[in-house]
């Protein structure tokens, strides 16, 4: 190999090794990665990061909760970033030599920590982002009326199999504080109590409001569902006070937490 030959080699392997190849384990980190305006760093995501419509065209290293271990290594990632419940994950990879990133997603504060703890890491400013989820909170239409809300995920025409509703300890929680209404569940045992249909009508919330999603669940009989929520006795049935909102980002603790305080606050004060 000539002298030429093994300079542009060394040259190349160097600058593969000096750019950044970021792995993400959870659309959530995906969409803060983007926001971040590190999008281009990114080499593989996980299932469910569709968000921007760039991260559609990665390779994918398995679900959130069960990443494929090898499809990682395979990509010779300078960062894999993941959040609290990758800890499993992020432990074995570290044994790897590889640098890992753990954020916490579960409240709003949480929320503006990681974006913060994440620019940190990648050298980004996050003072956009946050102030759009400050000036979200700020601005956010507050209730007239205060009352107990419910928010439910998914809608199913069946009530005897589970209800997941949001309850404390997660940004949903903080919404309903910042419309200046009390979630109807109170306890704080966890952040995804799953409530019988006796349990909702013993707590016979104020107001419903069901998170659903018509692209990932679309055969479900939507008037059927809503006529058993109706059925049941509640302050929200009564006051025809129950409503389903289908948007793609209502679930993803991300950046766009700004977004979901606008749209469900908007919701409450109707």
């Amino acid at each position: 190999m000539s002298i030429k030959t093994l300079f542009l080699v060394l040259f190349f392997t160097l600058t593969l090794l000096g750019n950044e190849r970021i792995v993400s384990l959870s659309p959530s980190v995906t969409e803060i990665v983007y926001a971040l305006k590190k999008g281009d760093a990114l080499v593989a995501v996980s299932d469910y990061s569709l968000y921007p419509k760039e991260a559609q065209n990665l390779s994918v290293i398995g679900g959130y909760s069960n990443p494929n271990l090898e499809k990682i290594i395979a990509h010779s990632p300078t960062l894999v970033i993941g959040q609290d419940f990758n800890k499993e994950t992020l432990e074995k990879l570290k044994r790897f030599n590889i640098k890992t990133l753990m954020l916490k997603l579960q409240t709003i504060d949480d929320i503006k920590n990681s974006i913060q703890k994440l620019s940190n890491e990648l050298h980004t400013d996050p003072k956009t982002l946050i102030d759009e989820i400050n000036n979200a909170i700020k601005n956010a239409p507050k209730s007239k009326n205060p009352h107990t809300v419910m928010i439910v995920y998914g809608l199913h025409e069946d009530l005897r199999s589970g209800i997941y509703i949001a309850g404390g300890n997660i940004f949903f929680n903080d919404i309903i504080s910042i419309c200046k209404n009390t979630n109807a569940y109170n306890a704080n045992q966890t952040n995804q109590p799953v409530l019988s249909y006796e349990n909702v009508i013993a707590l016979n919330p104020d107001q419903i409001i069901i998170l659903h999603s018509n692209a990932s669940n679309g055969l479900v009989d939507k008037q059927k569902a809503l006529s058993a929520w109706h059925s049941l006795p509640t302050n929200a049935s009564k006051n025809k006070h129950i409503t389903v909102v289908d948007e793609s980002y209502i679930n993803i603790p991300s950046n766009r937490v700004a977004l979901s305080i606008e749209r469900l606050c908007e919701e409450m004060n109707r």
